[in-house]
């Protein structure tokens, strides 16, 4: 209902608005560079990591209206405002959430292999200790920006031959040094995380962000059905794997510790 600030943080230019809930979000526009496969790994790998039982901000669907914004003054932020009109994706505002600081705050080895392990299946490259994207809120740690998980509907090549790789951006991961019980924690995962359980999550994806524009992952003639199995089958296919990331992720820290 109001747009409240920009905030310039991130490349994509999230935005702080107040929904007709009356509850604060920190406003994903689907007109950003990444496009909807930024909302797309943002609901995926969110609700992935809430239903493994870590703490993301609640993840909510927002509408916004041709007005939205029009008191902008930025022409950028105005433009990314028109391109955005329809449905875009927002995340509970944790008022007064502070930056995890990994130098402030020890994280213990069971929560690191947690989040390091959920990293390497959604391969997110942006948890390090330039950008952790995790903030400290009542204490406690909390995940967030997902955005740049999945990277595989961004490049070249067959979505099968992603799923079966290591994820060697795990070197840079901010909690890899604590991350002492991969082991442990790919056997209590990959038990949660059945094949129902991701179709479930990957069904949230709405039908207009898996047509907004043709997946380097796909033929451009894939409709939002085959799409959203894509996102499925390189879920399942990387979780039948996954010995593949959390050795890869072993090795990685062996090189640190």
């Amino acid at each position: 209902m109001r747009y409240v600030t920009p905030l310039r943080e991130g490349g994509s230019l999230p935005a702080l608005a107040e929904a007709d809930d009356d509850f604060l979000y920190v406003l994903k526009f689907r007109g950003a560079g990444q496009g909807a496969k930024a909302l797309i790994a943002e609901l995926i790998a969110g609700e992935t990591a809430r239903l493994l039982g870590l703490r993301v901000p609640e993840i909510v669907f927002a509408q916004l209206d041709e007005a939205f914004g029009r008191t902008e003054p930025d022409e950028e932020i105005q433009d990314l405002l028109k391109a955005s009109t329809g449905l875009n994706l927002a995340l509970h505002y944790l008022s007064g959430a502070i930056t995890f600081d990994p130098l402030v705050t020890q994280v213990d080895a069971r929560l690191a292999s947690q989040i390091v392990w959920l990293d390497c299946l959604m391969t997110n490259v942006d948890r390090t200790a330039r950008n952790t994207n995790m903030l400290i809120w009542h204490k406690e740690l909390w995940l967030i920006d997902h955005g740049a998980a999945l990277y595989f509907h961004h490049t070249g090549g067959s979505w099968e031959e992603h799923a079966r790789r290591p994820f060697v951006q795990v070197k840079d991961h901010v909690l890899l040094p604590q991350a002492s019980e991969l082991e442990a924690v790919d056997a209590e995962f990959r038990a949660v995380l059945t094949p129902s359980r991701i179709e479930a999550i990957v069904g949230l994806v709405p039908d207009e962000w898996l047509m907004d524009e043709p997946s380097s992952a796909g033929p451009s003639e894939m409709s939002p059905a085959d799409r959203r199995q894509m996102y499925v089958q390189f879920l399942t296919t990387r979780l039948s794997v996954s010995e593949v990331f959390v050795n890869a992720a072993q090795h990685a820290r062996k090189s640190l510790v």
